[in-house]
């Protein structure tokens, strides 16, 4: 019953992912060396995919509004300057359409940022189809971005913030949920340094996220709205009082993005109550192809 129930939803996905395209205009349809890259534009907005008839959106822009943030995902990201809300040097890994690189170059144009990306196709369909573009401080790196991590590591390099948006077709690539890659990300972080992941909000990975990032920073804030988001600050949390206090400087700052202070300090909460027996995800143990299965 279980699995008739599965097939049926399966079915009904891709169902509506055929009527959905339907009435979409297809820009650009390439399989790179990494997955299949599909952009369209459908009811004003233009959408890159992985997969024609399958597959969640990476990335979408509404082109009477290049500045506004379409998924919620993304608004929420944008929280982790609540946390540090003057970022000199940023690392961001995973580009998609560019839409956070973009919106945080608006936000500071005088810091240094830095995209990882190993997706040469991706970078070239986000300049070519999404107002992103690779000048100035921003620079795209294109490579896993592991190796990036752990060459930034031996560079010595620091960053006041992080933003971990990597993912193929299906969720977050393993060797990047582990406890060991974190360690490394946590040693490129500044004093008052902030991360913040997205993640799934409802998937069997949850509490074995949950475990292993707290293995390595402790306490952390998340959001949760369709995807979850996980911000933490090296050091340990700010409190709630000053984080409000910042949400109250980016009003105005926001605002383009749609997005702001009432829509996000109420997601705002402290993650807890995962079994205590739950497993933490290294390197040696990192089943997320088995486990990423919505509940």
């Amino acid at each position: 019953m279980i699995r008739n129930k599965w097939v049926a939803a399966l079915v009904a996905g891709m169902l509506l992912g055929n009527a959905a395209w339907a009435g979409a205009t297809e820009l650009y349809n390439k399989k790179s060396l990494y997955r299949n890259i599909l952009v369209y534009e459908d009811d004003g907005l233009r959408c890159m995919k992985f997969g024609r008839t399958t597959g969640s959106r990476q990335s979408c822009i509404q082109l009477s509004d290049h500045d506004k943030l379409i998924f919620n995902y993304t608004k929420m990201m944008m929280a982790a300057l609540y946390l540090n809300p003057e970022p000199k040097h940023i690392l961001i890994v995973g580009l998609g359409g560019g839409t956070l690189p973009s919106a945080l170059r608006k936000l500071f144009p005088a810091s240094q940022i830095d995209v990882v990306e190993i997706d040469p196709a991706v970078a070239e369909v986000a300049q070519r189809f999404f107002y992103f573009s690779s000048t100035g401080n921003t620079k795209v790196f294109e490579e896993d971005g592991r190796v990036f991590v752990k060459r930034a590591l031996k560079q010595k390099a620091k960053y006041d913030l992080v933003m971990l948006d990597a993912f193929d077709h299906e969720y977050i690539p393993e060797h990047m949920l582990t406890k060991e890659f974190l360690l490394e990300v946590r040693g490129l972080l500044t004093e008052k340094g902030v991360l913040a992941a997205n993640t799934f909000s409802s998937s069997r990975l949850y509490d074995y996220e949950s475990a292993t990032y707290y293995s390595v920073f402790g306490d952390f804030y998340r959001l949760n709205k369709n995807n979850r988001v996980i911000l933490l600050r090296k050091g340990g949390l700010p409190a709630m009082s000053e984080i409000v206090g910042n949400a109250k400087k980016f009003e105005d700052r926001f605002r383009p993005l749609d997005t702001g202070k009432h829509e996000l300090l109420p997601l705002l909460a402290v993650e807890s109550g995962w079994p205590a027996d739950t497993k933490i995800l290294t390197d040696q143990y990192s089943p997320s192809n088995l486990l990423n299965a919505q509940r």
